[in-house]
């Protein structure tokens, strides 16, 4: 059974279909394709059925990342079979763990800055979606410093599944 991972953001157009480019990218590199599956998707239902920003993707593809994507909205079914959710910024964090429903359903909710060492205390990947082109390029800068602790955090749950 695939351990399986969702990045949520606002309205999964900036920066949760980022992180799930990205994240996918790092567990194809570390040959867990197959055993993680990943995905995303947003607190609220604004951009349903629409593609990533544009700004998103261009900065995706010129680092060599997907950027195929459709938003949705996260719903509290999920929970059930989702292993990990992983939030954005801080109100991204409030709001799904009020959705959960269990505690165990909220444990499963973490920060995604909180898997990278150098983020201090300060957790939140800013929303870009308002600001110029450098705030994509930032985002995706803060997402890739992150993913290399979550893959590890990942790798760990996979393995322990495995045995």
């Amino acid at each position: 059974m695939a351990y399986r991972v969702c990045f949520v953001c606002t309205g999964n157009i900036c920066r949760s279909p980022m992180a799930e480019s990205v994240f996918r990218a790092r567990v194809a590199e570390a040959g867990l394709d197959g055993l993680v599956e990943v995905d995303s998707a947003g607190t609220g239902g604004w951009h349903e059925g629409d593609p990533a920003d544009p700004r998103t993707v261009s900065v995706l593809e010129e680092h060599g990342y997907g950027g195929g994507h459709t938003a949705r909205q996260f719903q509290p079914s999920w929970f059930t079979r989702l292993d990990l959710v992983i939030a954005l910024d801080s109100g991204h964090l409030r709001a799904l763990r009020r959705l959960a429903p269990s505690p165990e359903d909220a444990a499963k909710v973490r920060l995604l800055r909180s898997y990278d060492p150098a983020a201090g205390d300060d957790f939140d990947v800013p929303d870009p979606y308002y600001g110029g082109r450098d705030g994509f390029e930032e985002c995706l800068e803060m997402v890739e410093a992150a993913s290399t602790g979550l893959l590890s955090e990942v790798r760990k749950q996979v393995e322990g599944q495995a045995a």
